[in-house]
């Protein structure tokens, strides 16, 4: 640290300031000067806002330990903790072992608490709670229902609550989860505890306030990072779908004549060539792929280490997945953060989170992201040391024949792509969701504070649920439907004293180690290898003795299925297809679908596309001057209609709904809606009836919908509260009559 050290540095313990001369730091970072002041002044909550590698994480860690370190040489009883939440169990890790180095000159016990640790961690913080609480939330939430009436001794201690990743938290079904067992905390403990937010840059930071501490977001103190610029060098390459070189009926009549099939065979073209670009430009470094689904993760990982064994080279690329065991994840985590040699990680969002893997050289995005927010974290892994950061976006669209649709015409991926590259270096990106019920994680969270306490008033869940605001977006009739329903699926009964307890079907839920996570997931079965686990695969599609698949970035033969232990024994297998996984992606906002609008209008394509993105670029430009959808979004195509209004994924949503309420066969499909056996110049005379019927709510419109049951409990919801979850989350009536509106004036011109 330079002679003219900074007031902020001169406030922290000595024991902090050691550890950061020994850093060979010579200043802090802009977010870490600004940060200490803020912490050490009083209890307010506070919102950290800076990109990956920012230096956000000991922003709030230095001053943190300067409260605890001082604290604790006073002698205070109960003994000071610091809680640390984060999404991932190898952020925990990470951190552990980052906090071993900054407080090991001190007494500060730390104590990592998830699913792989050892029990003898545990068993001392339980005997002698203090220090640094480092956890998930699904490990908070089993504290509280196995250990309820021992959580005010336990937390006695706590002054302060760091959330890292706190964006990926914001508008979920952990993020609610969390934000209860907050409120749950301080109302045990009779006091308010300061909380501190670490999140990458975020579009709304009011709103991300008012998420961290419902109710009193504008006390909130948000601190944003001045120093996120950097140079940013991008390419979008565009590729159109190439068959590939044997079909399904092909390749099957080859396997069952004993013919192994390679991977090469049944991989479409394109995806050959994605193949051959990342190698030829990615190899000799450390990068990472991100393929927006475990298939595909899989699917490239194995195509690129097949090509290096061909070539006889040095096996480079590797997956990482949150399905695959631990050691193979942490085999990749600790070798892209050594650096000695180099390692390509193809990967889901698992490393987009704050996970240490040091500096990658560049960034490779297969198919478009859903969130410019997403992208902006992925980026902030390269280009670390000063060097700037490269994204490579790999779009494939559908190949351009005399039969192609007319969305697939439009090149709609190459065009989100491209305004999302152009959002993101204007510095937007999404503000938080909001506004959702979180009934299904209500659910839990009752059954949870019936657990932690024994039983619970109906006045009192409401008081420590809904009241404090974790739940303020329910209603109390909603409140008490979701009571009843509650009673009438046996999850409670209620005593005579009007206390509710656990029924039968809670209790069993209650008691099984599922019960901690608040969302879903599919069954698993445990694949070995020999002795060797490699990982889980979650059974999404019918698996069968002697099948083959790609998993860990290698081809397998299923060898045997135990359903009764759910394992699956494997062994090395020459052919396989990457095994399907689930999960659905984000919705788009209206943001994002506007700058595709003025990218289509103004015809010109920017200069990061390669020549192939330009060619889909001016393919999509063309049609959309061709069809003259600047003037006029309602499009005939044969027996449908399109409506090309450029609004949100849930504005497309009603805009469905509300002509399936008409009567017509209507779907969201891409950006457009289509409707089914209207033309269009009837079709705008049923938009014109809409306008002038009498507004429907939200709720009842979502009637309509066939299936409302995304989350882990909307199974014992009824269906007057399901609609209303779906209202919430995937309609705007407001956007949809809105945009009516204007697609009726359009066509009264």
């Amino acid at each position: 640290m330079s002679d003219n050290a900074s007031s902020a540095f001169h406030r922290l313990d000595r024991r902090i300031q050691r550890w950061i001369w020994r850093q060979g730091w010579t200043e802090l970072r802009d977010v870490q000067e600004q940060a200490v002041a803020p912490m050490l002044d009083g209890g307010r909550d506070i919102l950290l806002s800076a990109a990956t590698a920012s230096g956000k994480t000991e922003a709030a860690f230095m001053p943190a330990l300067t409260e605890l370190l001082t604290a604790s040489d006073a002698g205070a009883t109960p003994a000071p903790l610091l809680l640390y939440v984060a999404p991932l169990k190898a952020l925990i890790n990470d951190q552990f072992q980052r906090l071993e180095l900054m407080t090991e000159a001190t007494d500060v016990s730390l104590t990592p608490w998830h699913g792989d640790i050892s029990a003898s961690y545990k068993k001392r913080f339980r005997k002698s709670p203090g220090g640094i609480l480092l956890i998930t939330p699904e490990s908070l939430e089993a504290l509280f229902v196995r250990t309820g009436t021992e959580i005010p001794r336990l937390f006695a201690g706590l002054g302060r609550v760091i959330i890292d990743e706190w964006h990926a938290f914001i508008g979920t079904e952990r993020g609610i989860q969390l934000q209860s067992q907050l409120a749950r905390l301080e109302i045990t403990l009779q006091r308010r505890i300061p909380r501190i937010g670490l999140s990458a840059t975020l579009g709304d930071l009011p709103l991300a306030a008012e998420e961290l501490r419902p109710g009193d977001g504008a006390s909130c103190v948000t601190i944003v990072s001045r120093s996120d610029h950097q140079e940013l060098q991008v390419q979008l390459r565009g590729y159109e779908r190439q068959a590939p070189k044997l079909n399904r009926k092909e390749a099957d009549a080859q396997a069952s004549r004993g013919r192994e099939v390679a991977i090469e065979d049944i991989t479409h073209g394109d995806q050959l060539e994605i193949r051959d670009h990342l190698f030829d430009n990615l190899r000799g470094q450390s990068n990472l792929i991100f393929a927006n689904s475990k298939r595909n993760v899989e699917l490239y990982a194995e195509l690129l280490r097949r090509k290096c064994e061909d070539l006889r080279l040095p096996e480079e690329f590797f997956v990482h997945h949150g399905s695959l065991s631990k050691d193979l994840r942490h085999h990749v985590e600790s070798s892209l953060k050594g650096g000695n040699k180099p390692l390509t990680a193809v990967c889901t969002s698992t490393l987009e989170m704050g996970v240490d893997i040091g500096s990658v050289t560049s960034i490779a995005q297969i198919d478009v992201p859903h969130e410019v927010a997403s992208l902006r974290q992925r980026l902030g892994r390269s280009g670390r040391r000063g060097e700037p950061a490269v994204l490579r976006i790999y779009q494939i669209e559908a190949e351009l024949t005399p039969q192609t649709a007319y969305l697939d015409r439009l090149r709609s991926g190459v065009f989100q792509s491209a305004a999302m590259v152009q959002l993101l270096v204007e510095g937007w990106c999404e503000p938080p969701k909001t506004g959702y019920l979180h009934l299904s994680t209500l659910v839990q969270q009752i059954l949870s504070l019936v657990a932690q306490y024994g039983g619970a008033t109906a006045a009192d869940i409401w008081r420590v649920l809904i009241k404090t605001g974790t739940f303020r977006h329910v209603s109390q009739v909603q409140f008490t439907t979701l009571l009843k329903a509650m009673g009438q699926a046996e999850l409670l009964v209620q005593a005579k004293s009007g206390l509710l307890l656990h029924g039968p079907i809670g209790e069993r839920i209650v008691n099984h180690y599922e019960f901690y996570a608040a969302f879903t997931a599919p069954e698993e079965f445990t694949l070995f290898h020999g002795s060797k686990m490699i990982g889980m695969l979650p059974i999404d599609s019918p698996i069968e003795t002697g099948g083959m698949l790609v998993f860990a970035g290698r081809r397998w033969v299923i060898v045997d299925i135990d359903d009764d232990r759910k394992v699956i024994a494997l062994k090395p297998s020459a052919g396989g297809a990457p095994p399907i996984f689930g999960g659905s992606g984000g919705m788009v906002r209206r943001e994002i679908r506007q700058r595709m609008r003025q990218l289509y209008s103004d015809g010109k394509a920017p200069g990061f596309l390669n020549r192939g993105g330009q060619r889909l670029f001016a393919q999509g430009s063309a049609f959309f001057r061709e069809m003259d959808l600047d003037r006029q979004p309602i499009l005939q195509e044969g027996p449908q209609t399109l409506i090309l209004p450029w609004e949100s994924d849930q504005v497309l949503n009603t805009i469905a709904l509300l002509l399936s309420q008409q009567g017509l066969k209507a779907e969201r499909e891409g950006v457009g809606v289509s409707v089914q056996e209207c033309p269009a110049d009837e079709l705008v005379g049923v938009l014109t009836t809409i306008l002038k019927s009498a507004p429907i709510p939200a709720d009842e419109l979502a009637m309509l919908a066939e299936n409302k049951q995304f989350e882990k409990y909307d199974g014992f919801l009824p269906d007057s509260l399901l609609c209303s979850e779906f209202a919430a989350r995937m309609l705007d009536m407001e956007g949809a009559l809105e945009t009516i509106d204007a697609l009726v004036t359009i066509n009264a011109r």
